[in-house]
């Protein structure tokens, strides 16, 4: 057993690497106490489970324990855990569906279990692609939590089938290496297909894989992956958690997927949802057993008001072993290399975060509102995720700004390597919606950009998929609208909304890629400033998919400008390839100059020139560096190449320092920067 760390005073608890925190954040100092708190609680559930038989390893690979477990010799032992039935059964196509012939045999602590014999041949019953239901009470109809297959079956309900292939997928290449300069790929299976309908692993794995690998990502996020009966619900009302989406293909088709990612040198996350489940019955978790409770809190704690969902229990014990082995499940059956995680701030909190303002004071974070259960499980999940593979990455979906959860679980901190900088994609909706060009203040946007935890990674993105649904817009159409149906043809008559959007795209990616984080997201499409929204088929909108697609023909055809925002797009992911910027300190900025809208900043021997300016230019502004010598454009907004005027080209002229410092930097140059520009330089010295 563990050291029972809960029975200690807090300050005795030993947090092996507290003392690298503490230095990195002073404020933490006055909450050493519930530091030590917490990791105490994480520590002596760690030890217990891994004094049970088997350890940690055995624990999290639930999966070869419940559910069906097929023999060597074709028999099967099925196993659950549903500590509210009275009776469980199994029928299927194996037993002519007679729903009494298969009793499960009750064990201790609310486990069941069934034992199927092979047939007089010796071979097993239940055969692949054969469907099965289990039966709780003789009257609750109920999918497997554990099933790894499940199909729509005679309407919308899905059930489940048993998976077993004769020739399962077997991978051949190895798991890629995390990136030093995390470039993300955010994407949906279903909507990747220019026509009307769900796309499929194979299409994904042909036709968009090649895309984003031309485009300079060198990672891939994948949502929805996890089975949700509900398509509209975008992947975040999950229903089988161990089960890859049907609608999408098999899994094997999956596997093909992600083998072909890692061939390419892509690396691939998981978007995964452990922070609630579909309160679905019939195909769903919700009520497994028969009660309100068993994976979920009871009671007005088990359900999320937003969201119409359920919320799981994360002091039950077999609730930890079925969401720790769905996380080894994708490691190791699907080999994916590491987790977005969604809805972190819903389960830190018991406020859910509803309501929540989230300051930044520190008593917000270390006060009776947070969810203790919640964030040791998040705890629980990295030791685990980062000691089955230490290439893993994970990433929170956290909009709180909870202190330390972007370090070691070592340091006391929840163990995650990055958490998401959803404040920049606020800002750039809230001023598309509500200012004027001329009114940004630069300050602003400057604060945001950088206001993220020291030693802290964080993802910058200027817009994912939550801008994009419907009711909001892609930044493309905030900037271009209607236009963007008359005049993005380069054959039509210029268009100054058309200039000025294809101007501000550029722009608000590049300093939102440069500045914001040290990783950096893209949602599929908006590369290329997809036009409109994003809206999955459902009732209100007489089940469409127009709005569920991605209209790749926009990008390929040369006649379209579609082509230039592209190609920026590819260019600066490929120069922060060159100069890694993403891997770098923080930019230091010299310059945010509120009437010139001028912003610079130096980040990996870089520097950066913003003028976000709607109509005046300069020649010969000055500009603070810190390295002395001469420098280059290496990129710029405004080039041909880009859709602009061609008024600065890369490689153009050089630009000197003169031995003069300026804004706080050791020397300066001068450049010309265009209204509504921006520029990168390199010391070419």
């Amino acid at each position: 057993m563990g050291g029972n760390y809960s029975a200690m005073d807090p300050m005795d608890v030993p947090v092996p690497d507290l003392a690298k925190l503490l230095e990195r954040d002073g404020y933490l100092k006055p909450y050493e106490r519930e530091i030590r708190r917490r990791y105490g609680c994480f520590k002596d559930l760690w030890d217990r489970i891994e004094s049970w038989d088997g350890g940690v390893d055995s624990f999290t690979r639930g999966y070869h324990y419940f559910g069906p477990q097929f023999n060597p010799d074709g028999s099967v032992t099925w196993r659950e855990w549903a500590p509210g039935a009275h009776s469980m059964h199994l029928q299927g196509e194996f037993n002519g569906w007679n729903p009494k012939s298969h009793p499960f045999k009750k064990l201790e602590y609310g486990k069941w279990e069934l034992y199927i014999p092979a047939d007089a041949e010796g071979k097993c019953l239940l055969k692949h692609e054969t469907r099965v239901q289990i039966i709780v009470n003789d009257h609750l109809y109920r999918v497997s939590p554990w099933a790894s297959y499940v199909k729509p079956f005679e309407g919308f309900t899905y059930q489940q089938f048993i998976y077993r292939p004769d020739q399962p997928y077997q991978f051949k290449h190895p798991k890629v290496d995390r990136p030093a300069s995390l470039r993300i790929y955010e994407s949906h299976v279903g909507i990747a297909t220019p026509e009307g309908r769900v796309g499929t692993y194979n299409e994904f794995r042909e036709n968009v894989l090649p895309r984003i690998k031309k485009q300079g990502y060198n990672a891939i996020q994948l949502m929805a992956i996890m089975e949700h009966a509900y398509y509209a619900s975008f992947g975040y009302q999950v229903t089988s958690f161990f089960a890859a989406s049907s609608r999408y293909g098999t899994p094997c088709e999956l596997k093909r997927l992600i083998d072909r990612a890692h061939e390419m040198g892509l690396y691939v996350l998981l978007d995964v949802v452990h922070s609630h489940a579909s309160k679905n019955t019939l195909d769903g978790l919700n009520e497994f057993d028969g009660t309100n409770a068993c994976y979920f809190h009871d009671g007005p704690r088990g359900t999320h008001t937003l969201w119409d969902s359920r919320l799981f229990n994360y002091s039950e014990t077999e609730v930890l072993r079925f969401l720790l082995s769905n996380l080894r499940w994708y490691q190791e059956e699907y080999q994916f290399d590491g987790f977005r995680f969604d809805g972190v701030t819903s389960m830190l909190y018991h406020s859910r975060g509803i309501g929540e303002g989230f300051s930044g004071h520190y008593d917000e974070y270390f006060g009776l509102n947070v969810d203790t259960e919640a964030l040791v499980y998040l705890m629980l999940a990295n030791q685990l995720i980062h000691r089955a593979d230490s290439r893993a990455i994970t990433i929170a979906e956290d909009v709180s700004g909870m202190p330390a959860s972007g370090r070691p679980v070592s340091e006391g901190g929840t163990g995650f390597d990055y958490r998401l900088g959803m404040a920049i994609p606020d800002m750039w909706i809230k001023l598309l919606k509500e200012e004027r060009d001329e009114d940004w203040k630069m300050g602003y946007i400057v604060h945001t950009l950088t206001n993220r935890r020291w030693m802290e990674g964080t993802v910058a993105y200027a817009e994912s998929h939550d801008q994009a649904l419907v009711g909001d817009k892609t930044i493309a159409f905030w900037l271009m609208d209607a236009a963007m149906y008359s005049h993005m043809s380069t054959l039509s008559e210029p268009s100054a909304v058309v200039e000025r959007g294809l101007a501000l795209h550029c722009i608000i990616r590049l300093i939102t890629h440069s500045l914001g984080g040290e990783a950096y997201l893209n949602f599929i499409g908006n590369e290329f400033g997809h036009p409109e929204w994003l809206d999955f088929p459902r009732q209100g909108n007489n089940s469409s998919y127009h709005y569920a697609r991605r209209q790749w023909h926009l990008v390929d055809d040369q006649l379209l400008k579609y082509k230039f925002l592209n190609e920026f797009d590819r260019d600066m992911n490929q120069l922060e390839d060159k100069y890694g910027w993403l891997r770098s300190p923080p930019g230091f900025v010299s310059c945010k100059h509120e009437g010139d809208k001028v912003i610079a900043f130096e980040r990996a021997g870089l520097l950066f020139v913003f003028n976000f300016h709607p109509s005046q230019s300069f020649t010969d502004y000055r500009i603070g560096v810190n390295e002395s010598g001469k420098y280059q454009a290496v990129l710029c907004s405004d080039s041909k190449k880009y859709g602009g005027f061609g008024r600065v080209e890369p490689e153009g002229e050089f630009h000197f320092t003169q031995n003069m410092p300026w804004g706080d930097r050791k020397d300066s140059i001068q450049v010309y920067i265009p209204c509504r520009t921006a520029i990168v330089y390199a010391h070419t010295d």
